[in-house]
């Protein structure tokens, strides 16, 4: 009884939320199964299960689950390689199961170990497929795009093909998607999502012509094609069941343990991110939350959805409508789940060039030039395995991809990580207890999980020293690690953060100069080691030889 008060505590910030939330993610339900190969539908059942069971069973209080962009790649491909939807349901299936066994083993964090350049990689791959693959849709041409070099024929062949009006549908969707988030007096309405006007006008505009008798009209063979239920029976024949015979098929289980990889680092990072929005500061148990979207995923399979994640566009709407709890992701399950059974008629006169549209900024802005150029800027150990995981989940395949840019990175760890990539030191001085945090010249994606552990075990009320004066390079994701620290959980806990010594290009504002925390002894050998190049040892020797004489 005490869980359901607490559920609808909030009920009169999280209704309203959760009918925002719907109206973003029905449009993304439809457009993402359409990008995958699937059925339409089953990207609404995986919104609907995403929404009501995940959103029960999940500790998050504002992450929003569903059908996700990234893991379409997987998803076309699986489906054309296993020989059917209802096969490639059981890996679905399996890679749930698989979820919810590691939740059970605490994999909660395995996140951490994979270079957030690999995983910003592989995104950005996934957006330059989705993008491509929805040329043709944009165009009203029946081309389809293939893989590896003969996705630039395809894309060609396209232009070859085209439908005047869909052009036109598609063009006025992608004005008000580009328009909405660039004009000033749109991005105030944020309780409209951009995708519901996109998918109302391009609605509105193909009905205009069709009752005017247009060339332009768009035909049936280029809207939405949802089956329309009369009856009980109907909507049981709606359910694809996965096609357990094919259990035995070796494929069939490693599309399974691609699915629950990859969907599970997505969802473990947008966990991650939900928790820095939450206005309240909670914490998501993670292990919990791969439980939940295992168990999201086996009830999926079985009732003929698509794999899904937690989803940054979803939760982000939630938190900016005001979702205060959980509930606001099952309200949103709930609504789509009765639009499904009221309204399937309208949504069959949706153009698929609107949907198309959508995602195409989708696409766009996982592959955006700005995320080219950040990792150029950052260098070539972030920047090579950022573009060969790109360029080979593009030409080749999702799996391969990562395995390319990990393979990469870890390359480039051996190569320059010889010394230890921090040491912690703590002494005590007359002006306070300092503890120091000092970089070594490589600290890579693997000291990511180490480092967080120190920092973690801080004391309350502590005086910390984060040296990088010796490093050449440290990981991005590091950096984050250490903004977070010192932004967020330093000031929960009181302790006073000082930066030394960190580049510009870190984007760390270096802030120890003449602080009152630190000692005459040590200012004397910060000094000593910005004029002389000394190992991290030698310093700490100065340091303690220093006190020994007091």
């Amino acid at each position: 009884m005490t869980k359901k008060t607490n559920l609808f505590a909030n009920l009169k910030s999280d209704l309203p939320s959760g009918l925002v939330v719907f109206l973003v993610a029905l449009p993304l339900c439809l457009g993402i199964a359409m990008a995958s190969g699937a059925p339409l539908f089953s990207g609404i059942i995986t919104g609907i299960v995403g929404g009501i069971v995940v959103g029960f069973l999940s500790q998050s209080h504002i992450s929003v689950s569903g059908p996700a962009a990234g893991l379409t790649a997987i998803v076309i491909v699986a489906i054309q390689d296993l020989g059917g939807f209802d096969i490639f349901l059981v890996s679905v299936v399996l890679a749930g199961l698989i979820q919810l066994l590691l939740g059970f083993l605490r994999a909660g964090s395995i996140s951490n170990y994979i270079p957030s350049n690999v995983i910003t990689g592989m995104l950005a791959g996934i957006g330059v497929i989705i993008f491509i693959k929805q040329i043709p849709v944009a165009l009203g041409s029946n081309v389809e795009i293939g893989g590896g070099l003969a996705i630039f024929s395809d894309i060609a062949a396209s232009f070859t093909d085209i439908q005047p009006g869909v052009i036109l549908v598609t063009a006025i969707s992608l004005g008000i998607l580009i328009a909405w988030d660039k004009i000033p007096a749109l991005k105030k309405l944020k309780l409209v999502p951009a995708a519901l006007v996109a998918v109302i006008c391009g609605v509105l505009v193909n009905e205009f012509l069709i009752m005017s008798g247009s060339s332009l009209a768009i035909g049936e063979k280029y809207l939405v094609s949802l089956p329309v239920p009369t009856s009980t029976e109907d909507f049981k024949n709606l359910i694809t069941l996965p096609k357990f015979g094919a259990i035995a098929n070796p494929e069939v289980w490693i599309v399974a343990i691609t699915i629950a990889i990859v969907a599970s680092i997505e969802t473990l990072l947008c966990i991650e991110a939900a928790d820095r929005m939450d206005p309240m500061k909670r914490v998501t148990n993670t292990n919990v939350e791969l439980k939940a979207q295992g168990i999201g995923n086996m009830v999926s399979g079985l009732i003929g959805g698509l794999p899904m994640t937690s989803v940054v566009v979803r939760t982000t709407a939630n938190v900016n409508s005001g979702a205060k709890s959980k509930m606001s992701a099952v309200i949103h399950g709930v609504f789509l789940l009765i639009s499904v059974l009221t309204i399937p008629v309208v949504l069959n006169k949706v153009p698929l060039a609107t949907l198309a549209a959508i995602l195409l900024l989708i696409g766009y802005k996982l592959a955006k030039p700005s995320t080219f150029a950040y990792f150029w800027n950052q260098g070539k150990y972030q920047f090579l395995p950022f573009i060969a995981t790109l360029g080979a989940v593009v030409f080749l395949d999702l799996l391969k991809g990562v395995a390319l840019g990990i393979v990469i990175s870890v390359f480039f760890v051996l190569k320059g990580n010889a010394k230890r990539v921090y040491y912690f030191k703590k002494e005590d001085y007359n002006d306070g207890d300092i503890i120091h945090v000092d970089l070594a010249q490589e600290v890579s994606f693997l000291n990511k999980a180490a480092i967080k552990q120190t920092l973690n075990h801080i004391p309350k009320g502590a005086n910390v020293v984060i040296d990088a004066s010796d490093t050449v390079y440290v990981t991005h994701d590091v950096l984050e690690l250490i903004r977070e620290f010192k932004d967020i959980q330093a000031p929960e806990k009181g302790i006073s953060v000082k930066l030394i010594g960190f580049k510009a290009s870190y984007n760390l504002e270096n802030d120890l100069e003449e602080s009152n925390h630190v000692s005459t002894e040590h200012k004397e050998v910060l000094s000593y080691r910005k004029n002389r190049k000394t190992s991290h040892q030698e310093v700490i020797t100065e340091l303690i030889n220093n006190n020994s004489q007091n």
